[in-house]
């Protein structure tokens, strides 16, 4: 059994902080679960692109308020605490907290390791270890 507390990850090696984003991984690859879990915070006036071309992603809203932009075609989508939107065609899109930072469950598969952060192109690299 596996049982952790967010502050214990905060501030440690889990903890990844960027300009846009700062994500604490919960469960990562190592743990053997076969997908990770990561609580994010999106920065309220940042714009992200990202693009998950190796990783499915759904992702659970529960503080905050911003949008989702399909790069694709131009469709946004509202993001506020209790929607829910998966990746599950591998979509770019750019993320934005509009309103107020975002607070976002985040589960990933294939899992990640705990290493990563989005390239030039908004892609997580599909690490081994």
């Amino acid at each position: 059994m596996i049982v952790r507390k967010l502050e214990d990850i905060i501030g440690t090696e889990n903890e990844t902080d960027t300009e846009n984003w700062t994500s604490r991984r919960i469960l990562l690859k190592k743990d053997g679960m076969g997908f990770s879990l990561h609580d994010t915070i999106i920065k309220l006036g940042t714009e992200t692109t990202i693009w998950y071309k190796n990783h499915v992603e759904a992702v659970y809203c529960i503080e905050g308020e911003g949008e989702i932009e399909l790069v694709e075609d131009g469709t946004v989508y509202p993001i506020k605490a209790g929607t829910m939107y998966a990746l599950d065609g591998h979509e770019k899109h750019h993320l934005r907290a509009t309103k107020a930072d975002m607070r976002m469950i985040c589960v990933f598969n294939p899992p990640c390791t705990g290493k990563e952060v989005h390239d030039e192109n908004g892609v997580y690299p599909l690490l081994e270890d």
